[in-house]
């Protein structure tokens, strides 16, 4: 069979182990194409019912619901730990933001020691400007290496911070090798590759990280994110963030702060139990499909990407910005053409196709292989070609947006 032809991207669907899991969407009536699950995963069925009975638990049970929500953040860690980043009970809590998580991490390890603090030049923009604060808060020099494994021969380091998988190019970085040849401390943003691709912090050597909740994981927009300290280096840190929720005996309230022992300390104010429970939700459905099958559904449908990428938006002025060894791909395609933005912005508004827009001159494809389809792919990209042999991208208003 034609690997270009339509039939057999339908032959694919037929035979996907994980075809049933798009059903627990939420869908809409709509035909569009959704290929941004990799900015903002889609709605899960459970979690529609599970915030609905949450909140008619609020209004029931009132406070005395704390009984049960107070200890969201680290059951909701601990599962996270198990089915997702491949670490110990106790080593993950849920809570604030990625941006709010990683300066906690990166100002607890600076407290005792001098250096630099290193990145990539390319790195996620909230990555960069977190060291660049804390860089001028501390008098410290900020250096940009240009790729990820630059940051090995970088000496007088105090902090390292690097991407697991590049947000643009979706490049997955040697993390074990990286965390080994680095003779600092390295946090880890593994944002782009929490439940889509297979992650050991333990057994890599990782011993800090950082990620969203609201790509893969699909736990809604705004959702709480995890931070990981491994369970050997906890004890040592203490967060910037004094707050009671980790607080030692929290209750005790006419004390000065004295922190938890473990990753608790890494909590600060009163969680946000609803986003907790979508957070649950979705990385329930993760763990029941199981990384390494989303893994290879995503390699298939990458792959798909990038061959009919070749044969068709490739003689329009395309080029696949992404890396061709799939080992060494995320879960989206990135497509560099001059025309980047208002091609997007025509897919979206004339074709019914979601991607989206990172400047210059990129735009991403993203499966997310538990309710991506094969033919959703396919469709994708005919439908590209389509737009852009008609010279669509012009007919619409490339003014810049504010959301890209």
């Amino acid at each position: 069979m034609d690997p270009l032809s339509r039939e057999h991207a339908q032959a694919s669907d037929a035979a996907d182990p994980l075809a049933g899991f798009r059903e627990r969407f939420v869908l809409g009536e709509d035909e569009r194409i959704y290929l941004d699950g990799n900015s903002l995963g889609r709605l899960p069925v459970a979690t529609r019912d599970r915030l609905a009975v949450l909140v008619r638990e609020w209004g029931e049970r009132l406070v005395e619901g704390w009984a049960d929500w107070i200890d969201s953040p680290a059951r909701v860690g601990d599962l996270i730990a198990e089915e997702v980043l491949g670490a110990a009970p106790g080593e993950v809590v849920v809570a604030d933001s990625t941006t709010v998580n990683l300066y906690k991490l990166c100002a607890a390890l600076l407290d005792d020691r001098t250096g630099a603090l290193v990145t990539d030049a390319g790195n996620f923009p909230t990555d960069r400007y977190v060291l660049e604060g804390l860089a001028a808060a501390t008098g410290r020099e900020l250096r940009l290496v240009g790729a990820p494994e630059d940051a090995a021969a970088e000496r007088d380091v105090a902090l390292v911070v690097l991407s697991h998988v590049d947000y643009r190019s979706g490049a997955i970085a040697d993390m074990a090798a990286l965390t080994a040849e680095i003779e600092a401390d390295v946090v880890w943003d593994v944002s782009h590759s929490a439940g889509v691709v297979p992650i050991e912090l333990r057994a890599a050597g990782v011993q800090f990280a950082v990620g969203c909740t609201y790509k893969y994981l699909n736990a809604g927009p705004g959702a709480p994110a995890f931070l990981y300290v491994a369970r050997e280096r906890q004890a040592a840190l203490r967060s910037p963030i004094w707050g009671w929720f980790g607080q030692r005996e929290q209750f005790a309230m006419e004390r000065s702060y004295d922190p938890e022992d473990g990753i608790r300390r890494f909590l600060a104010g009163t969680p946000p139990i609803l986003g907790l429970a979508a957070v649950e939700e979705g990385v329930r459905l993760t763990a029941e499909a199981g990384v390494e099958a989303i893994r290879a559904k995503s390699v298939a449908q990458t792959e798909l990407i990038v061959t009919l990428a070749d044969a068709w938006p490739a003689p329009l002025g395309f080029e696949v910005a992404s890396p061709r060894d799939p080992a060494a791909r995320g879960s989206h395609v990135a497509l560099r053409h001059p025309e980047a933005w208002p091609i997007c912005r025509a897919l979206i508004e004339r074709a019914g196709v979601v991607p989206d827009f990172r400047g210059p001159d990129i735009i991403r494809l993203g499966v997310a292989p538990l309710y991506t389809r094969f033919t959703d792919v396919w469709d994708a990209l005919d439908r590209l070609r389509g737009v852009v042999e008609r010279g669509e991208q012009r007919l619409v208003d490339a003014t810049p947006g504010r959301v890209t």
